[in-house]
């Protein structure tokens, strides 16, 4: 892996982990093209270019976050939990944050065999994003506002972010179609889907960057890691922006069509 690897895996890493077309699928292909193998090295890269997006996600939604953090910390002083609608939405954040942080832990050796056929898991994941977009695009009525999230709403997304865990759906795909079918509009949708997935994202890569910087060879693989890092934290943030904007005025179907056509495509080629 060179520089110019970096940048293009760095690229797509940030084009297509918040709109739900897939990340994971994404690199597997890109990857598989470009001839890496499944080694320490890749592993290392692709945990270090997810933290790019994760920062990206952190610094588009700052002042959510800090809002939320301040309005959790004050319920706490004046045990008024949820009096405050911050105060309630990071409780909300937390709820959301546990079913996949348990299944995650609890599949963790399983899913880390899954990587040894990328393009079938590939076709998997594309199709199966595919097939749950257009269902909840077309069933759903979509008019509900983030400011009317209850506990339950915050479980049932929590559950669904869990499929991005297996191979299935994408994360942001799974967690704005379970924000969906709660009956959440598309851009409350997805602003509860990117301000619920930053926990586990940040706890998740963390966990995995302290595995990165323990390998042998990571201080020279260093320029390559940061490439791919400062690649897909820029990226990410103009997709987070694309998308928001789109998501008011456009629905789910196109992406749903890509996603069909890609898997299609990927399981003749594999």
């Amino acid at each position: 892996m060179n520089i110019t690897h970096a940048f293009i895996l760095g690229l797509v890493q940030g084009l297509t982990e918040f709109i739900p077309v897939s990340s994971t699928a994404h690199l597997f292909i890109a990857s598989h093209f470009l001839g890496f193998p499944s080694d320490d090295k890749t592993f290392a890269f692709n945990v270090i270019i997810q933290l790019g997006t994760v920062a990206a996600l952190l610094v588009f939604f700052w002042h959510d976050y800090w809002d939320i953090a301040m309005s959790f910390l004050e319920g706490i002083r004046t045990r008024k939990f949820f009096e405050d609608y911050h105060a309630r939405l990071a409780w909300l954040v937390l709820i959301a944050t546990i079913p996949a942080g348990i299944m995650g832990l609890a599949l963790k050796p399983y899913v880390e065999n899954l990587s040894t056929e990328p393009l079938l898991w590939a076709g998997i994941r594309l199709l199966v994003t595919s097939f749950l977009l257009a269902v909840v695009e077309y069933f759903d009525k979509k008019s509900r506002s983030l400011e009317s999230a209850t506990w339950l709403d915050a479980l049932i997304v929590g559950f669904f972010q869990v499929l991005a865990i297996v191979p299935g759906a994408s994360r942001s795909g799974s967690t704005m179609a379970g924000a969906m079918i709660r009956g959440f509009d598309r851009p409350s949708a997805a602003r509860f889907a990117f301000l619920m997935s930053a926990p586990i994202l940040l706890l998740a890569g963390l966990y995995e960057t302290v595995n990165v910087i323990i390998l042998p060879g990571t201080t020279e693989f260093l320029p390559i890691l940061i490439t791919g890092f400062i690649t897909s934290a820029i990226v990410g943030w103009f997709a987070i922006r694309w998308l928001m904007s789109y998501l008011r005025k456009h629905s789910l179907y196109v992406f749903a069509i890509y996603c069909f056509l890609a898997g299609t495509i990927v399981f003749f080629l594999k």
